[in-house]
């Protein structure tokens, strides 16, 4: 299946968005002349044509001057024509700017910018530290220094802006901006364009608004932030050294448990996801007149034997794999355990070359062990569950392959086998931590170097993720007495404007799930939108692996699963709820803090039992 993806979070954590494309239009104040934007669909598309390959215009003053002179004029001519309401992508379009501007020594237009970013954010902490590294970058460039003392101005000044942070709404971005320059390099950078965008870009001669976005951002990080490294590193060291407190945790107190001996029906609950590793969950997997415990898809959609991924030859490489993993997750948690040291030592040696297998490795470990990780967090605290495992396969290659027409319709009629056999297994909530957007069927074409120009591959994209749309859409609206909980994704954008699915689905049978810590924050990964129903634990959730072993992963994949958590609950407790009585329960449940609408397991339950024991 070349669509679905999980909501991963280990990415991010190396690369810190640097890569994140960039949608080629902006608001200022809307006028009448200005065309209207309403989602990605409406965007203009721009195309460049290079003579050399993008990892050496990235690496060329004049080559990269002049990308960079065409980009701007086409930024200053959307800002002209375009009226865009959607503020994530505004927010993309200004950090485009402010690459640029940084790159371009405009400091007047860097600091309105990084003014105008913070301005549009919701989220409390990246309205904090939103171009925070940038900033203190023009605070040490506005004294002049000698090119030799850059450095240690810049260390100062950074080192105070950061003195001002209130750490416990800055506390979770500080430490992920350390993890990304933790293992962020020259050769990383370098070698992740030669190996994801290169190939395209040589075989076409061109490459696309989106792709220059990511090049501008990676220019920047080479140019500006790189050679600063240690300054940046020796600030942030010292702030999270003396912040050792704990979030408070107002999460796991609310959690339900619910006793062997309670009165409640077994209930079943569908992990539609990577693959389970049915063995760590002995006696809580469900099993059909044939045998089986569900049913497995591979890539292209063809039924398989296998409910949990097949490693093959990376087999060999898991216990290192998974301690690369665990180093990143470490990382982004301030750790200093040996598996951080070691990813750190192993990622400032990586050459060019070797980032591709690199990734591709984590990549591919983590889709093993997401749906086992999501399964635990689904049945915690309720004897009372089990699964009926649904396994998609999620592509881990640096480079997809290349959607098609014929793929998109063998994936949206598996959609309605999976969906199916959810309903003939009795199953009464259904975990999708998963999801695609039109953009990466989009970015997808590109990388493949296909779909002809830009305009003739966003039609080819539209059309392919329609097919892909309709069939999921048409397979959940075929299930009416199932609960689908979605994920709502971890690009901090708008989902409905984004065109993400499922997560910008509406159905009384849906319910969309966004990430907090366990303080009750919105995560700054979190996606949002008016889908966006409620709010659960997604940062640092601690599960079980295949094989048995424990990790925490961050992503609203883990926010999803506590919700069916709680379905289940309520659907062991009173098996005669619908699945739109479990929704309004869990909604009626929640606190309101600003768009957060947190899940609150107690209450929800308690107004279960009020109901039961009024209906007596």
């Amino acid at each position: 299946m070349h669509l679905p993806r999980p909501t991963r979070r280990w990415l991010p954590v190396l690369l810190v968005s640097i890569l994140a494309a960039a949608p080629w239009a902006r608001a200022a104040d809307a006028t009448p002349a200005k065309k209207p934007v309403h989602s990605v669909d409406d965007l203009p598309r721009h195309t460049y044509h290079l003579a050399a390959a993008p990892s050496a215009v990235i690496q060329d003053d004049a080559a990269f001057t002049a990308l960079a002179a065409e980009v701007k004029k086409d930024l200053d001519a959307d800002l002209a024509a375009y009226d865009i309401q959607d503020r994530s992508t505004r927010q993309d379009y200004d950090g485009t700017l402010l690459a640029l501007a940084l790159l371009n020594h405009d400091d007047t237009a860097a600091r309105s910018l990084i003014a105008e970013l913070r301005g549009l954010e919701e989220k409390p902490s990246l309205k904090l530290t939103t171009g925070l590294v940038a900033e203190a970058l023009l605070d040490a460039r506005a004294q002049h220094p000698a090119p030799a003392d850059l450095a240690a101005v810049f260390q100062r000044e950074f080192a105070a802006l950061l003195a001002k942070l209130p750490w416990n709404l800055a506390e979770n971005e500080l430490k992920q901006l350390k993890s990304g320059f933790e293992v962020r390099s020259t050769n990383l950078l370098v070698g992740l364009v030669q190996q994801q965008i290169d190939p395209a870009a040589l075989k076409t001669g061109a490459i696309s608004g989106d792709v220059a976005a990511q090049l501008v951002a990676i220019r920047n990080q080479l140019v500006n932030y790189l050679p600063l490294k240690a300054a940046i590193l020796a600030p942030l060291d010292a702030v999270v050294a003396a912040h050792q407190v704990v979030k408070p945790d107002r999460w796991t107190p609310t959690l339900v448990t619910l006793a062997p001996d309670a009165k409640a029906s077994p209930v079943l609950l569908g992990i539609w996801d990577s693959g389970v590793d049915a063995a760590v969950f002995p006696h809580r997997v469900y099993t059909d007149a044939a045998g089986k415990h569900g049913f497995a898809f591979d890539l292209h959609a063809n039924p398989s034997p296998d409910l949990l991924y097949p490693l093959g030859d990376a087999a060999a490489r898991l216990p290192q794999t998974i301690g690369r993993l665990k180093g990143f997750i470490d990382l982004q948690a301030a750790i200093d355990s040996p598996d951080a040291t070691a990813l750190k030592q192993y990622m400032a040696t990586l050459k060019p070359d070797e980032v591709k297998p690199t990734l591709e490795d984590l990549d591919l470990v983590e889709n093993y062990a997401h749906g086992t990780h999501v399964t635990g967090i689904a049945l915690a605290g309720n004897p009372f569950a089990s699964i009926v495992i649904g396994r998609l396969t999620f592509d881990y290659h640096l480079i997809p392959e290349k959607p098609t027409i014929e793929q998109a319709r063998k994936d949206a009629a598996s959609y309605q086998v999976a969906v199916d056999y959810f309903k003939q297994a009795g199953v009464r909530a259904v975990n999708m931590s998963w999801g695609g957007s039109l953009k990466e069927v989009e970015d997808d074409l590109e990388a493949n170097g296909a779909g002809g120009t830009a305009a003739e591959r966003q039609k080819l994209a539209r059309e392919i993720f329609d097919v892909d749309r309709t069939g999921l859409l048409d397979a959940l609206k075929s299930a009416p007495g199932i609960l689908f909980v979605v994920a709502a994704g971890n690009s901090d954008n708008n989902v409905k404007f984004d065109d993400v699915i499922p997560s910008s689905f509406q159905l009384p049978n849906l319910i969309t799930v966004g990430a907090v810590d366990q303080a009750g924050e919105e995560t700054s990964f979190s996606s949002f939108g008016p889908m966006v129903n409620v709010h659960a634990d997604g940062f640092e959730v601690e599960s079980t692996i295949p094989g048995g072993q424990r990790l925490k992963f961050s992503g609203t994949s883990m926010a999803a699963p506590q919700v069916t958590n709680l379905a289940g609950k309520l659907f062991a407790l009173d098996p005669a709820l619908t699945p739109g009585s479990a929704k309004a329960l869990i909604l009626a449940g929640c606190v309101k803090n600003g768009r957060v609408n947190l899940v609150d397991e107690q209450k929800s339950v308690s107004l279960l039992q009020d109901h039961m024991a009024a209906a007596k």
